[in-house]
């Protein structure tokens, strides 16, 4: 076996560095929630993983969506959010700078920003891909939100 292959018998892939200020948006977006494209088939020779940056501007919410087959991990690094999410998505869980997040694969959701004062930004991961469903016409209840500062 060459030194060239993996233990499986493929080419190795090249390491690959993508910068923070070149990074493509992704493909799949939901109005307010913009993705950009860390490690991605879009800039690295990647396969069945999405890892990005997701930005959400003070007081802004994500229309509803879900990702499909996909699971969704997230590392909140700056900001404090929530996700709506079950029927009328009444049900809220809020998180922080610091919390990870996972979204199992088809639940509708709302992502926004929690806070008054500053960008909610966090890193979100998915498999097999960045896969958005974007949902029209959703009954979404009317509920009053906790926001800080």
């Amino acid at each position: 076996m060459s030194d060239s292959l993996d233990p499986l018998g493929r080419p190795f892939k090249r390491i690959s560095v993508q910068r923070k200020d070149e990074l493509p948006l992704a493909p799949g977006q939901t109005a307010k929630a913009k993705r950009y494209s860390g490690v991605s088939v879009e800039n690295t020779d990647v396969v069945d993983l999405w890892f990005g940056r997701v930005h959400t501007g003070v007081g802004e919410h994500s229309d509803p969506h879900h990702h499909g087959k996909a699971e969704t991990g997230g590392f909140v690094l700056q900001g404090r959010g929530y996700i709506r999410f079950g029927a009328r998505y009444e049900e809220v869980m809020y998180f922080e700078q610091g919390d990870f997040v996972y979204v199992p694969p088809f639940v509708p959701h709302i992502e926004g920003n929690a806070s008054r004062s500053q960008e909610l930004i966090w890193l979100t991961t998915r498999n097999p891909d960045n896969i958005v469903v974007n949902l029209a016409d959703e009954d979404v209840a009317d509920l009053e939100l906790e926001y800080t500062d």
